[in-house]
């Protein structure tokens, strides 16, 4: 049996630019299938929200897709939306996320929701990045899941037509059902 090859982000950074999009996931190139319009419209207007109230309240950035989020020589992956607080402001640099963000947001499409919800969660929660939202489009909720013990746990959800704040924003108010559909 052959020994896999192990990539490191130097061989990730070498890829030619042709226009896709790839993760270095434990030193495995993935390639990732391009996002359907129903994700990019959610991604789009969840962006805008926080986006909006981070900047109003200093309370660090936001970087939608692509983005690299560089959490192991071994391990690039580009969530579709990643908040970096203003504490951990240094880990951003010009290559991308040095180091666990603070919180990083999934928008699951048919051929990448069961890799959101293991393979990549399991990556998050292994290089240590406190909140991970998982938003469903055919399910129309939103998972906020906190990091306990090196494991992701519950900590909120919102369903369409509910308005609550998640977790690290509590305090903004999020319409489920308008950002939904």
């Amino acid at each position: 049996m052959a020994a896999r090859t192990v990539l490191t982000y130097a061989d990730y950074a070498a890829i030619p630019e042709d226009g896709r999009r790839y993760e270095l996931r434990d030193g495995e190139l993935s390639l990732m299938p391009a996002p359907g319009t129903r994700h990019q419209a959610i991604l789009r207007d969840l962006l805008g929200i926080l986006n909006e109230h981070v900047k109003r309240g200093g309370l660090g950035v936001i970087f939608p897709a692509p983005v690299d989020c560089i959490l192991a020589d071994t391990t690039v992956l580009q969530p579709d939306l990643v908040f970096v607080d203003a504490a951990r402001r240094a880990r951003v640099t010009e290559r991308g996320i040095e180091g666990a963000p603070t919180l990083v947001v999934e928008i699951l499409s048919p051929s990448t929701a069961g890799t959101d919800r293991t393979v990549k969660a399991g990556l998050y929660a292994r290089h240590g990045v406190p909140w991970y939202w998982i938003v469903d489009p055919e399910t129309r909720t939103i998972e906020a899941l906190a990091l306990r013990g090196g494991a992701y746990e519950p900590a909120s959800r919102l369903e369409a037509g509910a308005r609550g704040g998640l977790p690290p924003f509590e305090e903004l108010i999020l319409d489920a059902g308008a950002l939904l559909g």
